[in-house]
């Protein structure tokens, strides 16, 4: 999953973002209003977090460019703002929900999983499955039948990507897009890298393999 933060406060950014990548999310940051508003008309997004108060350009302003681009991105306000007609205005102005600082994380990341489970119009599962291999999003444990496999958190948001597509082929950059930020560089071979270690852990000593690649397209998870 792919997450923005439009977020100035740099103790609130980094506080956000180390959770969210602990989390399984991509983030890319914004320190300003019109940077947010590019990268939230330019890259494709699941969910957005966006502070009010903001330089250049006001958090309600970035909203209100987004709607009337037609932009149906979900996305948290993040706000000092307590009373009830900051949150109204909020809302009204396009805004899907809305937290107002100081916030627990566990709340936060409650309520960015909730819209994107609105967004895509499907119940969050809790586990995922190809085959033999099961992937628990709660307790994030990863099992092959009955063998445990320890994966690093970007081992296991790059399984979960496969396994929410399986059977689908999914590109290099797609999975560039989903599991690492807009920072990352396409020219290197990360990706192969770590799906050639992701494999190593998911294939290796079984009988069948479950991650295939498409010669000249990308890479899938299926049964033979």
């Amino acid at each position: 999953m792919r997450l923005l933060l439009v977020e100035d406060d740099n103790k609130i950014v980094s506080f956000i973002m180390g959770g969210m990548k602990a989390a399984g999310f991509a983030v890319d940051h914004a320190a300003d209003g019109e940077k947010g508003l590019t990268l939230a008309l330019t890259e494709p997004y699941d969910a957005a977090i966006l502070d009010i108060m903001l330089p250049k350009m006001d958090g309600l302003t970035v909203l209100d460019e987004l709607r009337r681009n037609k932009r149906s991105l979900p996305v948290l306000i993040l706000s000092a703002k307590r009373s009830v007609d900051d949150r109204v205005k909020g809302l009204q102005s396009g805004g899907d929900d809305y937290l107002t600082k100081p916030f627990a994380f566990t709340e936060l990341l409650a309520r960015i999983q909730s819209l994107i489970r609105r967004a895509s119009g499907q119940t969050e599962p809790t586990r995922l499955s190809v085959g033999d291999l099961q992937l628990y999003l709660l307790s994030r444990e990863v099992r092959r039948g009955d063998i445990i496999i320890n994966l690093q958190p970007l081992e296991f948001s790059l399984l979960e990507y496969l396994m929410r597509n399986a059977g689908r082929v999914v590109s290099k950059t797609m999975i560039m897009e989903h599991v690492w930020d807009y920072n990352f560089d396409p020219q290197t071979n990360v990706v192969e890298v770590r799906l050639c270690r992701l494999r190593e852990k998911i294939d290796k000593g079984f009988r069948e393999r479950l991650i295939h690649t498409v010669r000249g397209v990308g890479y899938v998870i299926r049964e033979n």
